[in-house]
């Protein structure tokens, strides 16, 4: 009978040693990672004192994608995240973020301010679907980032153009930090692109749609 009670006691302990470990590393990351302008990449122009303002709405996520662990897929249609490393916020919410900051330092715009907020805009880029995920279905790893942005004329409500961004990137390694690095390379490209883009867009509106 003491046999048998002591060994239900040690198994309970087992288990309760396990649920703690389990608890800990679950609720603790050992990476944690976030989305960055390489300071040295960036170009500060002065602001254009008499251009428009405009508004930068937060991204939408695309389903799969509202969260900060680290989406990977190994076959189509199917994400997978690292247990143990994950981004410091939704990577949605830190681009909204970049794209405050890059856009602000091209000089294109009088100013470049999140939305909402307390000053009125004279134009607004809103953008939705946006996913980043490593693909493991090739040698060496990509990173893919891809969102679809609208610029608008906030006074007239008008649609000015709209347009899908996808960068590829190759990562340095096959694990989460050459997706980390690879990231932030693909993610500076796209900002890039949406700069000159939002540029041809104040040019020539009727190019904008493409």
């Amino acid at each position: 009978m003491r046999g048998r009670i002591f060994g239900v006691l040690c198994a309970f302990l087992v288990l309760t040693a396990a649920g703690c470990l389990s608890s800990r590393s679950e609720s603790q990351p050992a990476h944690t990672y976030r989305l960055s302008l390489d300071p040295e990449r960036t170009e500060v122009r002065p602001a254009d004192v008499n251009g428009p303002i405009l508004m930068v709405s937060l991204p939408l996520a695309e389903p799969g994608f509202e969260t900060p662990r680290m989406m990977y897929v190994k076959r189509p249609y199917e994400l997978e995240h690292y247990a143990l490393n994950q981004w410091a916020d939704q990577p949605a919410r830190m681009f909204a973020s970049l794209m405050v900051q890059a856009l602000g330092r091209t000089g294109s715009w009088r100013a470049v301010v999140p939305a909402p907020g307390s000053i009125r805009g004279d134009f607004r880029l809103d953008s939705y679907g946006f996913a980043l995920q490593q693909e493991f279905m090739q040698n060496p790893s990509l990173v893919r980032v891809a969102v679809r942005a609208q610029v608008v004329e906030v006074k007239e409500s008008r649609l000015v153009g709209a347009r899908v961004f996808e960068v590829v990137e190759k990562a340095q390694s096959d694990d989460a930090y050459g997706g980390v690095v690879a990231a932030n390379r693909a993610i500076a490209a796209l900002l890039d692109d949406l700069a000159l883009w939002l540029r041809e867009c104040m040019r020539h509106s009727a190019e904008c749609s493409r």
